[in-house]
């Protein structure tokens, strides 16, 4: 596969994201008109749940989906007010929702409030795509990523994603590669979100080599595989256009 193939291929999966402390109304403007920009559309724009409302209105019937978040970043153990949040961002129009774990409380041994987290927001979900993020990079050894990944795709995760890209480690091959393990030998379909620190073709193309050795070269679609990630975007869409990879033909930067 070549390099523009590799990069259209990775950016048909693209959550094109942006959950920085600086997003504003015209910033997500700008993001949604990213997303359906040549030289193809994403998969879908993640975006801060207040920013929900103003996506719907400008996407429209766009193939594009919106995904926002809850319970980011900390992973908070209070399923109630995670409850309000998601009741609200589906209100506003999101068509996913990144779920984090509450972590914390289950490397400390409390499996049931993350399973009733879980549990209560597919429920909460409907039809909508709900992705549980479990912080990997955060986990003490892949023993704990496994188990995590196994609660939730238990607990009716349709994605299992690696990371919020909030802390100092974010996604790793070897946890992705545990991920694709339990999702492997999953009765249901489950899918697979790499997140965090992906911001080159290479990244990229070793995430979905794992995929394809995993669950075969055509498994990998956007009903089954995203990336999480925002500066991946432009270095896709210049190598697509034969430029180098972040650069300007005109020298500019």
């Amino acid at each position: 596969m070549s390099d523009i193939e590799a990069a259209t291929r990775a950016l048909a999966l693209l959550d094109l994201t942006d959950l920085s402390d600086q997003a504003s109304e015209a910033g997500t403007l700008q993001l949604c008109a990213r997303a359906v920009a040549e030289p193809g559309p994403v998969a879908a724009i993640c975006i801060w749940p207040r920013f929900v409302g103003i996506a719907r209105q400008t996407l429209r019937e766009s193939p594009v989906q919106i995904a926002t978040v809850v319970n980011f970043p900390a992973g908070g153990s209070k399923c109630s007010l995670v409850a309000g949040d998601i009741a609200e961002a589906l209100s506003d129009g999101a068509d996913e929702i990144d779920l984090v774990l509450p972590w914390r409380a289950f490397l400390d041994g409390d499996s049931d409030i993350a399973r009733e987290m879980v549990a209560a927001a597919r429920d909460q979900c409907g039809d909508k795509l709900l992705k549980v993020i479990l912080e990997t990079g955060e986990y003490p050894n892949l023993g704990k990523v496994k188990a995590a990944s196994e609660l939730a795709v238990a607990a009716g995760a349709d994605f299992i994603k690696t990371s919020t890209g909030k802390t100092a480690h974010s996604a790793s091959l070897e946890a992705v590669e545990v991920m694709l393990g339990v999702i492997k030998t999953a009765k249901r379909p489950v899918g697979l979100k790499p997140s965090g620190g992906i911001r080159t073709l290479a990244d990229a193309n070793a995430y979905l080599a794992l995929a394809d050795i995993a669950m075969g070269p055509d498994w990998a679609k956007p009903t089954t595989f995203r990336f999480g990630a925002s500066g991946l975007h432009q270095v896709l869409v210049d190598i697509i256009a034969g430029k180098v990879a972040g650069e300007r033909i005109d020298g500019a930067y």
